[in-house]
This record gives C-alpha cells, structure tokens and sequence, in this order.
C-alpha cells in the first residue's frame, strides 16, 4: 500500500534563494539566478524525456550555485533514483531533509528508497517522520509492519485508524491475517469490548467479536453478545446467526424458524454461514420431523445458488441416516432443479430407490441414463437389478450382457453383475448358465479378498 511520492512543487525555488543572495550584488544575483533556473529547468526537460545522466549534470550545476538548495538535492535523488542507483539517490535525500527537515516530499524520498532496496528497518524509521505531516501514512506503517511480522505493532495500528478514518478493505484483511495466529485473539477481543461500549450502535464490532468467540468455541459467549446486538440494534440480521443456535438448543423452534428465515434471506450475510444454518436445522428436523415443511421452504431459498447444490447434499444426509423415502425426494428435487442427467446424483438416486425396493422407476431412469451415458457400466447394473425384480427376466439379461463388456479393473462390480445374470437365467429356466455365472461371480468376490 506504499503511496507514490515523486512530486514538486516549482514555485518552492524561488521563495528558497531568495535568503541566499539577499547580501549579493544586484549584476550578481540576476546572473546567479538566471544561471541557476536555466540549468535547473534543464534538468526537469532532461529528466522528462529519460536522459536522466544529463539531467544529473545540470543539477550539479545548480548545487554549485546554490550549495544549500534543498530542492536540487531532492531532484538529484529522484534521477539517481531513475538511474536505480540507491545509495546515492539516498544521500541526495538525506542532504535534502538536512537542509529542509519540515518538507515530508524529501523524507518521502529517503522512504521510496528503502522501500525499493527492502530496508524495512529505515522504512519504518522513516515513515515515523512522515507521519506528523500526514497521518494516513500510517497505513503505509501497517504494510511495513506487516512486512517485517509486527503483528502487534501493526493492529495496534490497524485498531487507531479504524477508530480515526473508518475500516478499510486493506486493514480488514490484514486484522484477518493477524487474527487467524491465535495469541493475537485476546486482545483484539478487548479492542472489541472497548469498541462496543464506546460505540454501542457500530454493528460490526458485535459481528467481529461473535466470529471470535464462535472461532475459540466459546458459545456461551457468543450468545451473549448476540443477544446485545439484538438489544441495541433490534432489526439486525446478523444478531439472528448466533441466536439462531441459542434457540434451537433450547428447543424454541418457532423461534428458531424465524431467525433462520431472516438468515437465509439476507442479502448482507455469506453463503457459508447460511449453509451451515440450513444444515444446523437440518440435523434439528432429523430428531423432529414434524418440521419438515419448514425445511422445504429453507431449502427453497437455494434454488438460485450455482456453488452448492442443496437439495442433493440434503439427500445425501438422509442417504446416510438410512432415511431412502426422504433421500428420494430431495435427489429428485435437485434433478429437477438442475441437470437431470448429472451422473452423481442419478447413482445417488439410483442407490435410495435399492434401498427403498422403488424397482420399476429405478429401472426407468437407470435405462434413460444408459442413453445418455452408453459406456457406464453401473447404469446398466441398475437396469438389470431392477429387471430382475420386476420379473423381466429376458430384458435384464440382454441389458446386463451389454454392460459386462464396460466393466474395467472393478471385480465387485463384475461380480454384482454375474450374480444378476445368474438370476436372470434362473428366471428363464436355465439352471446350467445360473451356476455358471453364480461360480463366476464366487471366484472373482474370492480374488478381491
């Protein structure tokens, strides 16, 4: 966040030689001067068009002529500086800030040239001197110190600023930085206390402070300034996050509903923290059902999220708690919702209708699926299981010989599949291909141990 600095103001000439010749012949100063600002001016067309050598000669004219002219000095840095010759590009700044201590362009020179040599050391030191002329430089000290790992130093910093001029994207990202090493968590934790009280109506400090103590999983007081927020500032919606929570542990789901909602609908809090809301209450409603329609309407506010897909994550969470029915119709949903051929959630939905014993949709979408995808061999699988149990017998053998030849380096699958086409066969009467394939089916489950 270094600030450019390269800029003079001209009219500063003028006021400065005046001390100098004041005791000189009158002949002498209108030569001197004319001497002067013709070599000076020379050097400022030089410099303009890069011949930044020439432009150093004819500076050094001008020292001869006026020794204790600061303004040469600090354009003699600046062409050095051009010329990426540092030290003495730094030494002419340095002559500068001697001869004009009070003028922050020559300590800016000074800074520039640490800054470009990574002598953060004399960077900090020098920004130190800038600040008296101009406070906001201090973010230029929080870079600094960021840069040389003062992390205390720096929020410190960060804090007074934020507390003089407002929060800054810049700042913000370097309190996160700092944040995220835990030692520093406490006292960004008293900064926040202190802010609070002094500004009680600053929302984002309950917010920062909330994020802290949920981060150090201390709930309790979390909660606690949740409830603040929501007493100071009634129609907050981030005050409903953690309240959130507070309700549905104590079993108020009336309440929790509509903390939710106004979660889920707020244009000012992420997409994570309403996912994990969403999910929060989904783990609620597995334990009690009857508020279920009240997940269907949570859900609804993700129709429109292109980085999650909701309903099928919902599916698979009452995939895994053996709850098939429900897993059914939220992949269902999703399909719907989204690509009715996406490959995951049709084996999702594929494995719950199994489970559920829903053999002729299952065997429906798994030979739909085969259309679109004529190489997977697991669709097939699933047309022929579904055959089998509805009785069609002749249809899952054919089916399933087909998708035998795409079974690659998979002998679970293969077995799966020799154990339907032994089914298939005993279904049509033929008892010498059932065993057949059934001793099939034995020796590759054998091989796989």
């Amino acid at each position: 966040m270094k600030k450019g600095v390269f800029v003079i103001l001209f009219f500063v000439l003028l006021g400065n030689s005046m001390s100098v010749l004041a005791q000189t012949e009158p002949e002498d100063i209108a030569m001197a001067t004319d001497e002067y600002q013709d070599s000076f001016y020379e050097s400022l067309k030089q410099k303009g068009i890069e011949n930044y050598d020439k432009a150093i000669v004819s500076l050094e004219k001008c020292i001869k002529l006026k020794p204790n002219d600061a303004v040469a000095y600090f354009e003699l840095g600046k062409n050095y500086f051009f010329l990426k010759q540092y030290s003495i590009a730094q030494s002419s700044f340095e002559k500068a800030t001697q001869l004009d201590p009070k003028n922050k362009w020559y300590w800016l020179g000074i800074y520039d040239v640490s800054y470009e040599t990574k002598n953060y050391p004399l960077a900090i030191e020098t920004i130190q001197k800038i600040i008296p002329f101009d406070e906001e430089y201090k973010d230029d000290l929080i870079s600094l110190y960021m840069l040389t790992n003062q992390y205390d130093k720096a929020l410190s910093t960060i804090n007074e600023m934020n507390d003089k001029f407002g929060k800054s994207d810049d700042r913000e990202r370097y309190k996160l930085q700092i944040l995220s090493q835990g030692k520093y968590q406490n006292s960004e934790i008293e900064n926040l206390i202190t802010q609070i009280k002094q500004n009680p109506k600053e929302e984002s400090n309950y917010v920062d402070l909330i994020f802290l103590y949920s981060k150090n999983e201390e709930t309790d007081k979390a909660l606690d300034v949740a409830k603040q927020l929501a007493k100071e500032i009634p129609n907050s919606e981030w005050a409903q996050v953690s309240l959130f929570k507070g309700y549905l542990d104590a079993n108020k789901a009336d309440q929790a509903i509509k903390s939710m909602n106004v979660i889920l609908s707020s244009s000012k809090i992420d997409s994570k923290i309403k996912h994990r809301t969403l999910n929060e209450f989904l783990i609620y409603v597995n334990k009690n059902p009857q508020y279920a329609p009240d997940l269907e309407k949570a859900i609804a506010y993700f129709d429109n999220d292109a980085n999650v897909d909701v309903a099928k994550e919902v599916g698979k969470f009452y995939h895994s708690k053996g709850q098939y029915e429900n897993a059914i119709k939220y992949y269902e949903k999703d399909l719907k919702a989204n690509s009715d051929t996406d490959r995951e959630t049709n084996l999702l939905l594929l494995e719950a209708y199994t489970q559920a014993k829903q053999f002729e949709p299952m065997t429906k979408r798994a030979m739909t699926m085969i259309e679109v995808y004529p190489s997977q061999p697991q669709f097939y699988y699933y047309a022929g299981l579904g055959s089998n149990k509805l009785q069609q017998f002749k249809n899952a053998k054919t089916v399933l010989e087909m998708g035998l030849d795409y079974v690659v380096d998979d002998r679970t699958l293969e077995a799966n599949f020799n154990i339907q086409l032994g089914e298939a066969f005993n279904g049509l009467g033929d008892a010498k291909k059932k065993e057949e394939y059934f001793l099939k089916a034995n020796e590759l489950l054998k091989q796989k141990k």
